[in-house]
């Protein structure tokens, strides 16, 4: 059902090394892509990791980081842009104004962190300028299901594609949500935005990563291209990711 271990699905073991590094490749080139031109003030939802506001202020934009309070976030902001990115630990966004932001981005599964991910979502939209986007990255069924199967959950397999919400305890103890297409899809409209577009984030299997990159070291560039190019939108029967983006209307 699923090419990688639910053990190994934190991207630091070494075994998977190579296919880590494409997805961060990836993440990185659909950032590059869906940021707006113009720069503007972007709101990181990806819990204070650092990545991809770094990448965001680069291209000019100014960037609020709401670090997760329920982990440690790294306490350095290195390299060029790190004076457009102001940090703020909070468990809600009760400290921005109504529509005072031009984007949100919510990698890391952000989404699946949160249980109650309609409530994020309406706020959200409250602090997003009208036409402003929100590009968000949540946890698929495939990988739900993946994780139950590994632990033994049959009985809670049986229930999946009913189209209730689908809460996956992890071995960690820890408890994520994971969506179809169709119930992200529903998640966004719901909170008041036009869906743009909604597809896997990655769809090469790791053993087709490593078998070409052993082959030639230079075709990770080659391989990015060929993921965000080839698949189609709405497919959530492979991958372990979905990722969204939707605008507000205005």
């Amino acid at each position: 059902m699923l090419p990688i271990p639910a053990s190994e699905l934190n991207g630091s073991t070494s075994a998977l090394g190579p296919y880590w590094t494409f997805y961060h490749a990836v993440v990185a080139e659909q950032l590059r892509r869906w940021l707006p031109q113009k720069p503007g003030l972007l709101l990181d939802l990806s819990g204070g990791r650092g990545r991809w506001p770094a990448q965001a202020a680069r291209a000019g934009h100014h960037v609020i980081e709401m670090v997760d309070f329920r982990r440690p976030a790294d306490p350095s902001l290195n390299g060029a842009g790190k004076q457009r990115i102001r940090r703020v630990r909070a468990d809600d966004l009760g400290f921005l104004p109504d529509a005072s932001v031009d984007a949100v981005v919510a990698e890391e599964r952000a989404l699946s962190l949160e249980l109650m991910a309609e409530s994020t979502m309406e706020d959200v939209v409250r602090v997003l300028k009208p036409g402003g986007r929100v590009l968000a990255c949540v946890d698929s069924l495939v990988l739900g299901m993946a994780i139950m199967a590994e632990q033994n959950y049959w009985a809670h397999l049986c229930q999946t594609g009913t189209g209730e919400v689908m809460l996956v305890p992890w071995p960690d103890g820890s408890i994520t949500r994971c969506f179809s297409s169709v119930q992200l899809r529903e998640l966004l409209v719901d909170a008041g935005l036009e869906v743009e577009w909604i597809r896997p984030r990655t769809v090469l299997s790791p053993s087709t990563v490593d078998h070409v990159l052993a082959a030639d070291a230079r075709a990770l560039n080659w391989l990015v291209r060929t993921e965000l190019d080839a698949h189609p939108d709405d497919d959530d029967t492979v991958g372990i990711h979905l990722v969204a983006s939707a605008r507000r209307p205005g």
